[in-house]
């Protein structure tokens, strides 16, 4: 029972978070599930783009990326919260194993452009996962290793892109059959309104949720519709949660 698993990076500059993320990892492998971890790392690619002198900047939910920036996004998600993530798990007792995106075609992309007001629009090297090297990542998954992917990306001609890791989740979990997919967010679920605490919804369907797109921040997006894809795709529950032992949003089809 393979759970492919969205950690935030904003979860990785709060050790309260990071410690409650790691223990939900280790039950749910307790369990007899096998967990999957795809991160992003948004509050640190700002970070590394800033001290470059680089000024980020955001269209319908997602960073624009040139192609200064992309490799300044690369380094920071591979070789600084990957490898700080998975030394994090390593020293908790968690088998991980580093699978950077954008190596040994692990997670391809192609360029793709985000609906802003209504107009597609091209936000420059961000790409979008059209496959995923399933078989690499069942090898590692039947060895007993958790693998822990970096949302870098290359297309078949070698171009590196920036990639949602909310869309990223979707992918990897469609392509592993996954049996669920958690959304790990900084709120403990999904609110009918926001930011009305008492509105948080225990369980919808994927009509309900994509009805209440229109009402959800900007920020929301890009993850309420990485969950609706994941449904089309294939996995039949998807979770939106703020910490992975609380119940959160549960959808389906």
């Amino acid at each position: 029972m393979t759970v492919v698993i969205k950690f935030g990076g904003n979860a990785m500059v709060d050790s309260d978070a990071l410690q409650a993320f790691i223990a939900g990892v280790k039950n749910l492998a307790a369990t007899g599930k096998k967990p999957v971890v795809v991160h992003g790392g948004g509050p640190q690619i700002s970070a590394g783009l800033k001290a470059a002198g680089i000024v980020s900047e955001f269209k319908g939910g997602y960073r624009v990326t040139t192609s200064e920036a992309v490799t300044v996004v690369r380094d920071v998600l591979v070789n600084e919260v990957n490898q700080e993530l998975v030394q994090h798990l390593i020293a908790n007792e968690v088998p991980a194993i580093s699978m950077p995106g954008d190596i040994d075609a692990l997670l391809t992309a192609e360029h793709r452009t985000v609906l802003v007001d209504g107009v597609q629009t091209d936000i420059g090297l961000v790409g979008e996962v059209v496959a995923v090297a399933a078989d690499q990542l069942n090898v590692a998954i039947a060895n007993g290793q958790v693998p822990v992917i970096s949302t870098a990306a290359r297309a078949t001609d070698g171009q590196l892109f920036n990639v949602n890791a909310d869309t990223a989740t979707s992918a990897v979990a469609i392509a592993l059959e996954a049996s669920e997919m958690i959304m790990l967010t900084d709120v403990p679920g999904v609110y009918a309104n926001w930011p009305d605490r008492d509105s948080l919804i225990s369980k919808m369907t994927a009509a309900e949720l994509t009805a209440l797109l229109p009402k959800l921040e900007s920020g929301m997006v890009p993850k309420m519709e990485a969950c609706l894809r994941a449904i089309e795709g294939g996995i039949p529950i998807v979770r939106v949660v703020g910490n992975l032992s609380d119940n959160g949003t549960q959808v389906i089809a």
